[in-house]
């Protein structure tokens, strides 16, 4: 990635809805330019992904960002199952407190704890860490 590539994901991770002719005019270069480059950083998986950000408490919604201890020998069976499961928005791989976090969303606060109850199963889940989301700040 060059500094133009650098600075179209910079933009995109900040409206992933901006017009591309916007981002050209930004950057000095043509819209077909900026549309080539992001097709090259989708094409990479350098960006994976468009999707909303939303504000869980106005649209009625239940939503933790979640960490999971996981027994080692097991931890790619764990990640297989989570991606697998629709309410598991986003997930995470890290180093830190947890060895996955996830973006779990849910109708209400009964289900949220239903999900984490389900995910608690799993074989080789040994620690399910909720972190409730009250407000979107940022």
């Amino acid at each position: 990635m060059d500094e133009k590539d650098r600075k179209i994901v910079e933009i995109l991770m900040l409206d992933g809805r901006i017009p591309k002719v916007k981002i050209a005019k930004s950057l000095n270069i043509t819209e077909a330019a900026v549309r080539k480059r992001i097709q090259n950083l989708e094409n990479k998986k350098i960006i994976l992904l468009y999707k909303a950000v939303v504000n869980y408490k106005t649209a009625g919604l239940s939503a933790s960002i979640t960490g999971f201890d996981v027994e080692s020998e097991e931890l790619w069976n764990v990640v297989e199952n989570l991606k697998q499961l629709e309410f598991v928005k986003s997930l995470w791989l890290t180093a830190g407190d947890h060895t996955i976090l996830a973006e779990i969303v849910a109708s209400n606060t009964e289900e949220l704890s239903k999900f984490h109850e389900d995910i608690s199963k799993i074989k080789g889940v040994k620690k399910v860490c909720p972190a409730i989301i009250l407000d979107i700040l940022k």
